[in-house]
């Protein structure tokens, strides 16, 4: 075959498959077209390089995020603030208006957080920015209810449940 057949087929093959595509070009000859203007070099492109952190800062003061990505960090990072050993009996429920909400898994714990209340409560305002949180409400473990049960009786109070 020669050179000019195998344009032909080549030309043909592309036609038919932009056509199946649904992109199908009127067949018209091609002109010689001029090479591609260069393009400069990605390194070239690239005045000042800035680092991610400094955008992201920018983007979220721009947003207006600082105040929720603070209250995100009251949760990720409660072990770092409060000690690894006070985070395995607390968890953070909750965090709104200032106030963070802890539930406690024993009594004794609960009692602790309240009195650890003021330096946790400085703690976490030098580590989320100053004045984010103003006070800590902890809960400790929830007692059972006795106001429905195979053991409830209408008007009756507790001590009539055990029979």
């Amino acid at each position: 075959m020669s050179e000019q057949s195998n344009e032909d087929a080549l030309r043909l093959a592309r036609e038919l498959a932009d056509a199946y595509r649904g992109q199908a070009r009127k067949v018209t000859p091609k002109k010689k077209q001029a090479p591609p203007p260069r393009i400069e070099s990605r390194r070239d492109l690239r005045e000042d390089a800035v680092p991610i952190n400094g955008v992201l800062n920018d983007l979220i003061s721009e947003q207006g995020w600082g105040k929720a990505l603070a209250g995100t960090r009251v949760f990720s990072d409660w072990p770092l603030i409060v000690g690894d050993q006070v985070a395995q009996h607390t968890k953070v429920e909750h965090f709104a208006d200032g106030v963070v909400y802890v539930l406690a898994d024993s009594t004794a714990w609960a009692k602790e957080l309240t009195l650890l209340a003021p330096r946790i409560v400085a703690r976490l305002n030098e580590h989320l920015g100053d004045g984010e949180v103003q006070r800590i409400d902890v809960k400790g473990p929830q007692a059972p209810s006795w106001k429905s049960g195979p053991r409830s009786v209408k008007g009756r109070g507790p001590r009539d449940t055990y029979g």
